[in-house]
């Protein structure tokens, strides 16, 4: 598989909206824990993704798209800023989603880096996430994020099992 073209998006249009769609419901499908419950359906997804475009819109986040050589979304992360008065140096990574056939090809790692790239253009210097996924951990741990702790029964895993959560942290000033 070749690197994929990583890219920010200003805004989401029909094209976009479609492949995030595809790749939320791939990821849920095969268990990710990201907020939805299965069944994962397109009218979820598309409700969820025009949410972030109006985040987009407000200036409240980054939305960054891995492509493969034929404009195929193959992944997604978005770092959001925190809206409190007293935290205009923070933000969090979310939605860090990897499609299946995608995945243990670098297609995270680069999404990771332009998310963080993206904060720090806006000045944010510290950012958070939390996982649930051991692969997931590891790949943050490889990209210098520090791990906080784990919260058990933090959510629900897609088909309603009880999974504990992994809270990171990594200071983008430190470097």
């Amino acid at each position: 598989m070749s690197l994929p073209a990583i890219r920010e998006l200003p805004s989401i249009g029909p094209r976009e909206l479609a492949g995030l769609c595809d790749t939320l419901i791939d990821c849920v499908d095969g268990g990710a824990s990201v907020n939805f419950m299965l069944p994962m359906t397109r009218a979820k997804a598309e409700a969820f993704w025009k949410t972030v475009g109006a985040g987009l819109a407000r200036g409240d986040r980054a939305l960054v798209i891995a492509e493969d050589p034929r404009g195929e979304i193959m992944g997604t992360a978005q770092a959001v800023w925190a809206p409190q008065e007293n935290q205009p140096h923070r933000g969090e990574i979310a939605k860090m989603l990897v499609r299946r056939n995608a995945r243990r090809h670098g297609v995270g790692g680069l999404l990771l880096a332009a998310a963080e790239r993206a904060a720090l253009a806006a000045g944010r210097t510290v950012l958070t996430l939390d996982t649930a996924s051991p692969e997931a951990e590891r790949l943050y741990e490889r990209g210098g994020w520090q791990r906080v702790g784990t919260v058990p029964k933090y959510a629900l895993l897609p088909d309603g099992a009880f999974r504990a959560t992994t809270i990171f942290y990594k200071d983008l000033a430190a470097r």
